[in-house]
């Protein structure tokens, strides 16, 4: 009889994103299957595996692992030949603590279809508990104190599981509840309560449930503790409803989002393509961008003026169980004021929501970390992300070189924090405008920890080069404060890079970066700029023809100010004479006052920026004269624009690597007063943009040498320019290089500068 072979051991590191959502239980009854012995582990870098047994099931498990699906990223395995000790089982350790400088922990994922249907069943002891997750599903990021992932380190450590549950927990053929750090029922897990404005308790449990959805029926606003934070609800068909929850939250036009129970309540209200699709049914969750449906039964107030909905699906039982209650789309927008971040607990929610909510439905879990709804819109075919939010950050990128770790504060516009250390940058949620001391602080207790979560010292703070912003001050702060090198990094080099990480590949790139507008090295507000980005450099090759602002940044709230300098820049002292909307919106007054300003040239700064003009061409065919938030004026133009099935186009010239916008405004004035309807006189304004773009990107592409074009900043969240140029530089033989997971927007300013740091310490910049 020959002799039994003696087994062989190996030991196995994952690194990646790979904790979060039950890939130990995963290696555990994948190993036990294959007959081998063993144990896995979280490490702060990922896993750690153990085997013992033949070749060909250690092979299979290598492989197994290897091969896991989204959100699940495994980025590189590291194998070790062991000596085998006779385990006879195979099973889960404790973590371990430590750095390795990797960042493993996935995001916040809605429920599963599982974990909603034991909710719904009358029969299961789950039914109708707001709180039910499993290794697929449920909170991450939001409720980590730290890594690795274990219950311990996360919110959920003060809830003692029940017997029922701690035996689904231990068993491992329970395949979603097997070490599921989030497990939880309606004996041992958090509980609902509801909330006067001041603060008192009304009722518990389910009733606090039932009552809520009797103030959405009546037309009240609750204010919901979510996965990452407080949302606003309001019934979406209820337009006095809105208009209460508008003028409360001080929010008049920006468009609201909307939940729906499942894809089926979705396609009611908007037309969904199968890329919309299948963002809205994703792990993720994010609010999808779709284009509204005319029979839809919303209020109009939800998003004024434009012809898309955001709606995302039930990402938690607490929201499917109101929507069955209340049987309509709701309202569900950030719980914040207007310029304020989000609340993340009732001691918040109550002081800044108080005058804004009706009732308050919130729980007894701790938010650790808020995080607010992502965005996501198509374009082009591919799912976009607009805001990085629940779902999707953090999210984890590579990253050029490798050493320090390194903060990145972003810009003072939808601003987002990132943290480089080894091979990854990653890009924290987004947090807002920083406008207010509270939207300050979130960003600086955002970027603190994620550098803490990493545990290792951080060497660097870089941030947007305007010295008069909100985040150069942060920035120079935090030098201080922790005795690091600060450094800077110009708008638009930002924005390049950030779209260069998308794809990777080698230095230079054509990077296009159009946006309202961003400070430039010759301290001028640029934001129609084609670059040269190399791994030292980054050169300006052309850009749009500038024209002054009058009254400054004023002009970013007013279309009609960008329309005036525009028209003072084509036609000079004259353009007072004319009879333009820009001009019959302001008094007389007003008009000496702006004609002096440019004549002068004082507090009338000129711009580059293609956001600039997209709101004076709306100004001027009468769509916007003053915003209530940023981009209004140009999200309607483009609104009225994608209604137009035309092809004909404006003209502009290119010339000195400039583009010249006069011929097309000639245009534009010229349709306008022959009468043609205005969606295609803003059609023929973004074709013609979009051709025009091409041809100076094609010559650059030509003279340089260079086929890769990055197409970053603001400008490119617009649908139908993106696809126009995007289209257009494929035609003419050059490779685009759009963003899709990280925003065009200055969402994305964070990645790019981090990207720009490890090429140029200090500094980066023309």
């Amino acid at each position: 009889m020959p002799a039994r072979q003696r087994p062989d051991r190996l030991g196995v590191i994952a690194r990646g994103v790979v904790q979060g959502f039950g890939l130990r239980p995963f290696v555990q009854r994948t190993a036990t299957s294959l007959g081998l012995s063993g144990f896995v582990r979280n490490v702060p870098g990922g896993i750690a595996i153990e085997a013992e047994g033949s070749p060909g099931a250690l092979e299979a498990l290598v492989r197994a692992v290897s091969a896991l699906p989204a959100p699940a990223r495994v980025d590189a395995i590291e194998r070790t030949a062991l000596e085998p000790i006779g385990e006879t089982s195979f099973y889960i350790e404790e973590s371990l603590e430590g750095a390795t400088g990797a960042f493993p922990l996935l995001p916040d994922l809605a429920t599963c279809d599982d974990c909603m249907a034991e909710v719904l069943d009358p029969d299961d002891r789950r039914h109708r508990y707001p709180f039910v997750s499993c290794t697929r599903c449920g909170p991450r990021w939001s409720v980590a104190h730290e890594l690795p992932w274990d219950r311990a380190r996360t919110s959920m450590a003060g809830f003692a599981l029940c017997p029922d549950c701690r035996a689904e927990y231990e068993d491992p053929q329970d395949v979603r509840r097997f070490h599921a750090q989030t497990l939880a029922c309606p004996r041992c897990g958090p509980q609902l309560v509801l909330l006067t404005p001041d603060g008192r308790a009304q009722c518990s449990g389910d009733a606090a449930l039932g009552r809520s959805a009797e103030v959405l029926k009546a037309g009240g606003i609750v204010a919901m503790l979510g996965l990452g934070g407080f949302q606003l609800l309001v019934d979406a068909r209820d337009a006095n409803g809105v208009r209460r929850l508008r003028k409360r939250k001080n929010r008049p036009d920006k468009p609201l989002a909307l939940v729906v129970a499942d894809v089926e309540g979705a396609r009611e209200i908007v037309h969904l393509t199968a890329s919309e699709c299948a963002a809205f049914l994703a792990p993720a969750a994010p609010v999808v961008l779709a284009r509204r449906r005319g029979d839809a039964d919303v209020a109009p107030s939800v998003a004024p003026g434009v012809s898309w909905l955001g709606v995302m699906r039930a990402t938690t039982p607490l929201h499917r169980l109101l929507l069955d209650a209340v049987e309509a789309p709701l309202v569900a927008t950030s719980g914040n004021l207007s310029g304020e971040p989000l609340c993340a607990n009732d001691e918040e929610a109550l002081e800044h929501l108080g005058q804004v909510a009706d009732v308050f439905l919130t729980h007894d879990r701790p938010v650790v970390r808020p995080v607010d709804d992502s965005v996501v819109r198509e374009i082009g075919g591919r799912i976009v992300s607009l805001r990085c939010g629940r779902g999707l950050a953090p999210l984890s990128l590579p990253r050029r070189g490798t050493g320090e770790a390194r903060v990145a504060l972003g810009g003072d516009l939808k601003n987002a924090v990132a943290v480089a250390v080894g091979g990854e940058v990653v890009l924290g949620p987004h947090i807002g405008d920083l406008a207010s001391p509270r939207a300050n602080d979130a960003a600086v207790q955002t970027a603190s920890s994620l550098a803490t979560m990493m545990d290792l010292p951080v060497t660097d703070v870089v941030s947007d080069a305007h010295p008069d912003s909100h985040v150069r001050t942060i920035a120079r702060d935090w030098a201080k404060r922790h005795q690091v090198r600060d450094g800077v990094v110009f708008h638009h080099h930002a924005h390049v890079l950030a779209g260069w990480t998308e794809h990777g590949g080698s230095l230079p790139v054509l990077g296009v970066a159009w946006d309202g507008a961003g400070f430039g090295p010759d301290r001028g507000a640029w934001g129609g700029e084609i670059l040269r980005v190399d791994e030292r450099r980054v050169e300006r090759v052309a850009h749009l023809r500038p024209f002054r602002l009058p009254g400054g940044d004023a002009a970013a709230r007013e279309p009609r100010r960008a329309a005036l300098g525009l028209l003072f820049a084509r036609f000079g002292e004259a353009a007072f004479e004319r009879d333009d909307a820009a001009l019959r919106s302001f008094d007389a007054a007003e008009l000496r006052v702006l004609e002096r300003l440019l004549a002068s040239g004082r507090f009338a700064p000129e711009t580059s920026s293609a956001g600039r003009l997209f709101d004076a061409i709306a100004s001027l065919l009468g769509v916007r004269q003053r915003c209530s938030y940023e981009g209004q004026a140009a999200l309607e133009l483009e609104s009225l624009a994608s209604e137009d099935d035309g092809d004909f186009a404006h003209p502009l010239v290119r010339g000195d690597g400039v583009l010249d916008w006069a011929p097309l405004v000639d245009a534009v004035l010229s349709d306008r007063d022959a009468g043609t309807p205005i969606r295609a006189i803003a059609a023929r304004f973004h074709r013609g943009l979009a051709r025009a773009l091409v041809d100076v990107v094609a010559a650059a592409a030509a003279e340089n040498g260079i086929g890769r074009v990055v197409l970053s900043g603001g400008c490119f969240q617009n649908a139908l320019l993106s696809s126009l140029t995007e289209a257009g530089l494929r035609e003419a033989g050059l490779e685009p290089l759009p963003h899709t997971r990280i925003p065009p927007n200055d969402g994305g300013l964070a990645v790019g500068q981090l990207q720009a740091l490890a090429c140029t310490p200090g500094e980066a910049g023309v």
